[in-house]
């Protein structure tokens, strides 16, 4: 038996329920992994909610890192005993052992331990792409970052960092802005008490930003516009605070000829040669101190709802993780 977080239902996080299920059989191509650490996401949240639906009931967690326990007659890329990571559908990392496809899995370098992998595939391949492929950022370049002093903004900043660009950062609270200033943003600005918009317009001398990463939504779509250079960029890649709306393409696109792009770690990673492409690249930079992570909380699995709660609630100020019971 295998112990699992399973949810029935859309709703809160008493709906995330610890049971213990049977797997099935391996399918030729699968791969059967024990996990030793799994990653806490604000997409799992999602997913919980049902603003990202998914069929119910189901496992919920995209991102764990373990041992290879069994594989499929077809699997070539594995062996029993390799230590791996994943962070990608099928849906289901929050339990102590996952069948995946092996295209879905990558090596993990013996010099980064079960929890730093874990807790940093799905946020260090999202920085990856947000930083080299969705938009690449110059040195000389103004970037707007939302949220930065979150799991992901973290990295995202320490890495931007390396690059020599101008890096403005946002947070919801001025306990947070000495968090997004240690990890490399020059300028923040508590976007709670105070128009980042015209502070990112004041701090370019009216030009605007060249591009903005907005992981937050609703709260700061209209904002982020007003603070947009001419032809500038905005990525939007999360909802925090609720989902954009709408985009008017006259009202919000026309005027600056901006571009707007939704992009996420699934198409970005799309083929066997992007997800290794993408993998070694975020490992290969945390190994050269291009950026540094440190597990702020550890939770038991069987903890899955206060981890939400916590999570949720804004109370984490740093990458945590589920450990298997």
């Amino acid at each position: 038996m295998t112990k699992s977080i399973i949810i029935e239902n859309f709703g809160g996080p008493e709906v995330l329920k610890l049971k213990e299920i049977n797997l099935p059989k391996l399918n030729p191509n699968e791969v059967l992994v024990k996990n030793k650490s799994i990653g806490l996401n604000f997409i799992d949240t999602y997913h919980r909610s049902g603003i990202y639906p998914i069929p119910l009931p189901s496992g919920i967690g995209l991102e764990a890192a373990g041992i290879v326990e069994n594989i499929g007659k077809n699997v070539n890329l594995f062996e029993v005993g390799d230590k791996v990571t994943h962070a990608s559908m099928p849906i289901g990392a929050y339990s102590d052992r996952q069948i995946l496809p092996q295209e879905k899995l990558v090596k993990v370098p013996k010099e980064i331990s079960f929890e730093i992998a874990s807790a940093l595939t799905l946020k260090g391949m999202t920085c990856e792409y947000l930083l080299h492929r969705a938009y690449s950022v110059k040195k000389s370049d103004t970037v707007l970052f939302h949220a930065a002093a979150g799991g992901l903004g973290q990295i995202f900043c320490q890495w931007a960092k390396t690059i020599g660009c101008t890096l403005i950062g946002t947070v919801g609270s001025d306990e947070k802005i000495k968090i997004a200033k240690e990890n490399g943003a020059k300028y923040v600005i508590n976007y709670s008490r105070e128009d980042f918009s015209k502070k990112v317009l004041e701090i370019t001398n009216g030009k605007g930003a060249d591009v903005i990463y907005d992981g937050v939504g609703e709260k700061t779509f209209e904002g982020s516009i007003a603070c947009i250079k001419l032809r500038g960029m905005f990525i939007t890649f999360g909802n925090s605070s609720g989902p954009i709306k709408s985009i008017d393409v006259k009202k919000h696109m026309a005027p600056k000829a901006i571009f707007i792009t939704r992009p996420s770690v699934l198409p970005y990673t799309a083929t066997r040669e992007e997800l290794e492409l993408s993998a070694a690249t975020v490992f290969s930079a945390l190994m050269e101190n291009k950026f540094k992570i440190n597990i702020f909380k550890k939770y038991k699995l069987s903890e899955a709802r206060k981890a939400h709660e916590e999570l949720e609630s804004r109370i984490l100020t740093g990458p945590s993780v589920l450990i298997p019971d």
